[in-house]
């Protein structure tokens, strides 16, 4: 099952209440009041996450099962847990960043 969680915009913009991921070196916001899943992301200079992830929009969606989401895709960032409850990959898929959810 593919169900659409949020897109998530770059931006060099700094936004009220964002929240600060060390791990990846970048500020998010915007997802927990917007109705349409919009989330911004604005990277440091030396965030670890690749280039594609940190300039072109990505469209997340929420998956039962990580590992079964992945298999034959190309990935670009192996499964993780950026926090409790949450483990997260992102595919590339003609050219574009798609991030897979599964929420524990």
């Amino acid at each position: 099952m593919l169900e659409y969680h949020h897109i998530g915009i770059p931006t060099q913009i700094k936004r009220e209440n964002e929240t600060y991921l060390k791990d990846y070196k970048v500020h998010v916001s915007g997802f927990a009041t917007s109705p349409y899943g919009v989330e911004w992301m604005r990277f440091e200079a030396d965030s670890p996450l690749p280039e594609l992830v940190k300039t072109v929009p990505h469209v997340a969606f929420r998956v039962d099962n990580l590992d079964i989401a992945l298999k034959g895709k190309e990935v670009l960032i192996e499964p993780n847990r950026p926090s409790k409850g949450l483990r997260v990959a992102f595919i590339i898929h003609n050219g574009a960043p798609i991030e897979f959810m599964e929420f524990r």
